[in-house]
């Protein structure tokens, strides 16, 4: 069974963008509109993520977000709900993103079917332990037809980066540093010796950069060390300072010269 993850890497080799956004905010309705501006407007794939009361990777401005959309009643239910038919208005892969305790709390085979039903595409949880991943969330991604993306840091060791790249599919999320979300003016040396050591590794898995991504320096260090870059903190902020939704897709991509 294919899969659009898949599809887009097999397409598209380079300068990948893909863009994450907490659902429920700026406003608690705007999930599908700010899917659908992304797609027309050139992204490649979008990250939804699932507001949690404790994102502790995640910086103050996605933080915020997320307390905005809580605020306002964005649950996890509520966006499977605003989800529904997206598929007749966006064919790029679609990512949900968020913490264990809300899919624990919704169902683990639940949340898969549902992301199933509505085409999603892939999962990222960042605190899911490998092994626990292993032993259960494996067997239901290859039911689901998802792909689970882990995450690695300038601090996991190539063994564990080896064990991940033969146990998942999609790609890997090269977290740029071993500190929260946020966004930088440019990487340094340390950081880009990080990106350049593990593309020397030659793994089987497709690449994607993110924390710290937001501007065209940043955007291109990471594509040309990696099959592209994600983009949360830096859209988030200016969703929350322009006047519409497609006014702050537009700054976006102006930013990241796209």
């Amino acid at each position: 069974m294919t899969n659009r993850i898949d599809n887009l890497f097999a397409a598209k080799r380079r300068n990948i963008l893909s863009v994450y956004f907490t659902a429920g905010y700026p406003q608690p309705d705007d999930t599908v509109g700010i899917i659908r501006e992304l797609a027309a407007q050139g992204a490649d794939m979008v990250e939804i993520g699932i507001p949690f009361s404790d994102p502790m990777a995640d910086g103050a401005v996605i933080q915020q977000s997320g307390a905005a959309a809580l605020k306002s009643g964005m649950t996890l239910r509520k966006l499977f709900g605003q989800l529904e038919g997206i598929r007749r208005h966006a064919s790029l892969p679609l990512i949900m993103m968020g913490y264990l305790n809300p899919v624990m709390q919704f169902g683990v085979e639940e949340f898969c079917r549902r992301c199933s039903e509505v085409g999603v595409d892939g999962v990222i949880i960042p605190d899911l332990p490998f092994s626990d991943y292993m032993e259960r969330f494996k067997a239901l991604g290859d039911r689901y037809n998802l792909r689970f993306i882990m995450l690695i840091t300038p601090e996991t060791s190539e063994e564990r980066i080896r064990l991940i790249d033969e146990n998942t599919s999609g790609f890997i999320y090269m977290v740029s540093t071993a500190s929260t979300t946020g966004a930088k003016d440019r990487f340094d040396e340390r950081t880009l010796a990080y990106f350049r050591r593990i593309d020397g590794l030659s793994l089987r898995n497709p690449r994607l950069i993110g924390f710290g991504i937001s501007n065209k320096a940043t955007f291109n260090a990471a594509c040309a060390n990696a099959n592209g870059a994600i983009i949360g903190s830096e859209f988030i902020r200016l969703l929350g300072a322009e006047q519409s939704i497609a006014g702050a897709v537009a700054a976006l991509m102006k930013k990241v010269n796209l």
